[in-house]
């Protein structure tokens, strides 16, 4: 099984899942995680940017983290059977350990918009 976490900046989990570049992909065996690589995709290979229905490097994974996704995305990676979770956790190693122990936190969906990519994300703890 492979879990990839979106993580632009290569340390936490990265909201915009549709415009993310990098993401860990983590290789499982028996919910242990047994490898971790980075996947950095050339801008033209984000989701944001690649057509639904042509083969992608992340088609391998079973599991996408993000910290938020639209629901085009989520829909899209549906379809080729990736469940797509959206998590307030920051570190992708905890994500994975979380989600492999069932007890990760996941949420609603933090981007909900339409054609309009002129949003800032603010979260007040």
């Amino acid at each position: 099984m492979k879990i990839a976490v979106t993580s632009q900046n290569r340390r936490t989990i990265t909201e915009h899942a549709g415009k993310c570049r990098k993401f860990w992909v983590y290789d499982i065996e028996q919910s242990q995680v047994v490898g971790k690589t980075l996947l950095e995709l050339p801008i033209e290979q984000s989701f944001h940017e690649s057509a639904p229905h042509q083969p992608h490097p992340l088609d391998a994974v079973q599991v996408l983290i993000a910290g938020g996704m639209g629901p085009g995305l989520s829909h899209r990676l549906a379809a080729k059977g990736i469940a797509a979770l959206v998590t307030s956790e920051t570190d992708p190693d905890q994500a994975v350990a979380a989600y492999l122990q069932g007890a990760l936190t996941v949420g609603a969906n933090a981007c909900d918009h339409g054609s309009h990519h002129h949003h800032h994300h603010h979260h007040h703890s």
